[in-house]
């Protein structure tokens, strides 16, 4: 026999409130793909000739740099860690999960920099310099320019690179946009530069290194309060989940949690740190490679204000000399051997008009914002909150503004965004 209390209707208040507390959970994660033997192949082949390849012609600093990169693309690959991602789902519907990541991350990589940069220690002589850039009007725009384009593009730096490597066709169209972009801010760094600034301004150099680690802390603390915050208010939909591997076969195919996926990328940034000289940086690469093949047909970006100086010596170098570079080439590579071994190397045959245009404009916006914004997801936003500046902070609140645009875009070309109704996000 049915009970009155179980036939009377639930308060509206109390609607609202099993709303806002329940959290619906994704669906468990399918198994993995059989790895694919031939890919694999190609891609052991190729990260092994590029080795050998680096240590005759370069040395054992490049080479290990180049392993650096292949590690770097191993792990972006396995824990899928996004930033475009994680930034458009927090916009359209609250979801914080993946921007949690992104704060552990900055804590671990922040921890780890500090005593680094306060010593100066690195391998073999290497001085470790911090990643500080002037707090001003080039690096908000060039940073709201780069919240659009990836989300245009379907991918940030780090995203673009690992995506590239994993087969993603349409990504390779955001790669080509990212260097036509970035060798366009080169020519034209006269603008940019002259833009108002506040100078450098650093929490290490103001604070001490101390005082600059535990304000970043407890900024980054504050942050992922906010962030559960705004899932309590908005109950989003769950991140959906990648197949994965059982047992220890996820740690070589997949995928690994984004917690594991942030550490070890903190990791791998302090080696890169301490083996170079310099935290780990991506699009200062594209510039290079789209300046050589300008200056292959016939250009002179030798007269570039942006290569002048000691810049001037990465421009006439072999590319497998540039830091940057390497560990770019390397993050594709390590992303091919990931994904064939997680059997999920796929190629894209037909690319939609739309999504092809959105791709390519994607990239060149924010090939062009990163150079503004001196550095992108990795060398402006990472590097700079871990290494104590002000200008990381900056990137990353005109990127989200960036970002909120983007979603309005996205539309245009054939791109979609999460919703609230969504079952996964």
């Amino acid at each position: 026999m049915t009970t009155p209390a179980a036939t009377a209707p639930i308060p509206a208040q109390r609607k609202q409130w099993l709303r806002r507390t329940s959290v619906p959970t994704a669906p468990p994660p399918a198994p993995a793909e059989p790895p694919q033997p031939v890919v694999l192949v190609v891609g052991g082949v190729l990260a092994v000739g590029l080795a050998l390849w680096v240590w005759l012609g370069q040395g054992p600093r490049e080479l290990a740099l180049f392993a650096l990169g292949l590690a770097l693309g191993v792990g972006l690959f396995h824990s899928r860690f996004g930033f475009t991602s994680a930034w458009r789902q927090l916009v359209a519907v609250g979801q914080g999960r993946a921007l949690r990541a992104h704060a552990l991350l900055l804590g671990a990589a922040s921890i780890l920099f500090t005593p680094i940069l306060a010593t100066g220690a690195g391998f073999g002589g290497v001085h470790a310099t911090a990643s500080v850039a002037p707090f001003g009007l080039s690096v908000a725009i060039g940073a709201f320019l780069f919240g659009i384009g990836m989300q245009l593009g379907g991918a940030c730096a780090s995203g673009t690179l690992f995506a590239v490597g994993s087969g993603q066709s349409a990504i390779v169209l955001t790669l080509l946009g990212f260097v036509a972009g970035g060798t366009t801010a080169a020519a034209t760094s006269g603008f940019w530069t002259s833009l108002p600034s506040l100078g450098n301004l650093s929490l290490n150099t103001s604070l001490g290194y101390g005082g600059g680690l535990a304000v970043t802390l407890v900024v980054l603390a504050l942050i992922v309060a906010g962030i559960y915050w705004v899932e309590r208010r908005r109950t989003p939909p769950p991140v959906a989940s990648v197949p994965a591997a059982r047992g220890y076969a996820r740690i070589v195919r997949g995928s690994w949690p984004l917690w594991v996926g942030a550490l070890v990328l903190a990791g791998l940034n302090a080696l890169v740190l301490l083996t170079s000289g310099s935290a780990w940086g991506i699009t200062s690469a594209f510039a290079l490679w789209g300046s050589k093949i300008w200056g292959a047909l016939g250009g002179d970006p030798s007269g570039w204000a942006f290569w002048s100086g000691p810049s001037a010596a990465t421009l006439h170098g072999s590319v497998l000399a540039n830091t940057t570079s390497l560990t770019d080439i390397g993050i594709m590579v390590g992303a091919l051997v990931a994904s064939a071994a997680a059997g999920a190397f796929t190629l894209h045959r037909r690319i939609p008009l739309r999504l092809a245009t959105g791709a390519v404009l994607g990239g060149v916006v924010m090939g062009y914002g990163s150079r503004m914004a001196y550095g992108c997801n990795i060398g402006a936003y990472l590097d700079g909150i871990a290494s104590g500046s002000l200008h990381g902070w900056l990137w990353a609140v005109t990127a989200l503004m960036g970002t909120w645009v983007g979603l309005k875009l996205r539309p245009l070309f054939g791109l979609t965004n999460p919703k609230p109704t969504d079952s996964v996000c």
